[in-house]
């Protein structure tokens, strides 16, 4: 202000006096811009929706008590060109930000990411509960593009349905993806992890891609230990070669809404499509998303003639190759595991 007065004082033309008042306009201008509205350091997370007007964001950060001058808040983002860049998705702000490095931050994107871990042998319906639980997906809409044969075609997937196209891994997902774009990046991971040699290793077994999966997600819902895998493998194909019924007991269940275990004699009853207990060969689809293990084991059965395998109680099974022994094992794990029930 003292460099204003002197202006005054001297009576400089109209010209000294437009420029003293456009350079303290300036020190204003960017004084605002630099200076926080708050040093309290409070987190703030602002939702930016797809579509929403440049107008509408500085409402929501002047709510947030995020900036003051919206006059230069607004000049300086289009010197930046900030509305037309700003991407959908949700932010994690402080309020000790100056409104310029929280401008930075909408530009770049710096959007809040969700860690989500989607473990093997998850189903396509536990999958759209789970991301639903973290609000990035309808769980209803989720669950019909997973069944939509139209989507489904677009994916280039042959298939009913996405079950065991979805690759079980660790994924960063953000607010700003749509069910679609979740799928697709779901599926194009599968799709870097089944290679051309393993469409020609199931081909050779006389298996399509879906059947290949359907076979792996039976492994995968079967096995608790890695190493047995290729057994159990072996159990599936011995059984289809000596045309037996697979008996896999996951398979009776699947499609139940909000089973939560444990099966029983009358699930084994269901006449369901999938029901290997009632069907011959293979289900019509995959029962859950396999991962990488299964499907190896899928296509390289351990060399042993093993027709049954039971549960030993502690994640691991017994295996044999007669009627005999495998009711003998069934008894003997049975009763065990009722000597255990008492004890508890």
């Amino acid at each position: 202000m003292a460099v204003y007065k002197f202006i005054q004082e001297k009576k400089f033309p109209i010209f000294f006096h437009l420029v003293a008042l456009m350079i303290l306009a300036s020190f204003f201008f960017v004084s605002d811009l630099k200076t926080p509205l708050d040093n309290k350091n409070r987190t703030i997370v602002i939702e930016v929706h797809k579509g929403t007007s440049f107008s509408k964001i500085m409402d929501i950060l002047s709510e947030e008590n995020l900036i003051g001058n919206r006059l230069a808040f607004y000049a300086f983002a289009r010197l930046k060109d900030a509305p037309r860049n700003i991407r959908a998705g949700e932010y994690v702000l402080s309020s000790s930000m100056p409104p310029s490095l929280i401008i930075d931050k909408l530009i770049r994107g710096e959007v809040k990411g969700y860690r989500i871990p989607f473990p093997e042998g998850m189903t396509y319906r536990q999958i759209a509960s789970t991301l639903a639980e973290q609000g990035l997906v309808k769980e209803k809409k989720f669950l019909k593009l997973c069944t939509d044969r139209e989507f489904i075609a677009s994916l280039n997937i042959q298939s009913a349905s996405l079950e065991g196209y979805l690759f079980p891994d660790t994924y960063i997902l953000t607010k700003s993806m749509d069910e679609k774009e979740i799928i697709a990046l779901m599926v194009n991971r599968f799709r870097k992890q089944i290679t051309p040699e393993i469409i020609m290793s199931a081909a050779e077994r006389g298996l399509d891609l879906n059947q290949l999966l359907t076979m792996a997600s039976l492994i995968e819902k079967e096995a608790r230990i890695k190493e047995e895998m290729p057994k159990i493998s072996a159990v599936f194909y011995n059984r289809l070669k000596s045309s037996m019924r697979l008996q896999s007991d996951p398979t009776a269940v699947y499609g139940l809404d909000n089973f939560m275990g444990p099966i029983t004699r009358d699930h084994l009853k269901l006449n369901s499509p999938y029901n290997t207990y009632r069907i011959s060969g293979l289900p019509p689809g995959p029962i859950a998303n396999p991962g990488m293990d299964s499907i190896r084991a899928a296509l390289e059965p351990a060399a042993v003639d093993y027709l049954y395998f039971v549960s030993r109680n502690d994640g691991s099974h017994q295996f044999s190759s007669t009627l005999a022994l495998h009711n003998h094992a069934v008894r003997e794990y049975r009763l065990k595991r009722q000597e255990e029930i008492q004890k508890d």
